[in-house]
């Protein structure tokens, strides 16, 4: 089994969609309310993925990237700049997902790694992500991957809308760009 990321184009919208859906199912039962889990739609968030594509990516700076594996999406991400005021040379990891049946077989090491390599050509010396309090699984993983929690802390309501659910408790972790390679026991 060998993994393959490539930039990630507008025909891929419905597996970048299919592939957020199932792995927020997975990966935030139990930490996110089974209302948010509940509405999220493969097929609407296709048609508003496809529809947006080019806003997603008008800043030359950002990234898409997929992840296959014999010719099947399997995983995504998503790269840019920094959405918080960290200054001009921080670049952010927006998005790494991969299938639940593809967790801990090299698919999330390989994102990693091509996010970094992307964030890198785009000018970023620094980086940041935002994981929801309480995954550990993905806290480890980034750990494994020298990000480091930086002890900011927000509240996150994009997701929830007017659903009554309490925003997402999300806590940032930092990674200096090129300061050696992650480990190579991955995902």
């Amino acid at each position: 089994m060998s993994v393959v990321v490539r930039a990630a184009t507008r025909a891929d919208a419905r597996a970048i969609a299919f592939v957020r859906v199932h792995t927020w199912r997975a990966a935030y039962a139990g930490l996110i309310d089974p209302v948010l889990l509940d509405r999220m739609d493969v097929d609407r968030e296709a048609q508003v993925r496809a529809e947006r594509w080019n806003e997603y990516t008008a800043d030359p700076r950002t990234t898409q990237l997929v992840a296959e594996i014999d010719g099947a999406v399997v995983g995504w991400a998503s790269t840019g700049p920094s959405r918080d005021d960290d200054g001009p040379d921080r670049g952010e990891l927006y998005a790494i997902y991969s299938l639940p049946s593809h967790w801990s077989t090299g698919v999330g090491h390989a994102l990693v790694i091509a996010a970094e390599h992307a964030l890198t050509a785009a000018g970023y010396r620094k980086a940041s992500l935002w994981v929801l309090d309480g995954n550990d699984r993905a806290a480890a993983f980034y750990e494994r991957h020298g990000w480091r929690e930086d002890g900011a802390v927000k509240d996150d309501a994009r997701m929830v809308g007017d659903t009554g659910v309490a925003p997402l408790r999300e806590r940032r972790r930092v990674r200096t760009l090129g300061d050696g390679a992650p480990s190579e026991d991955g995902d």
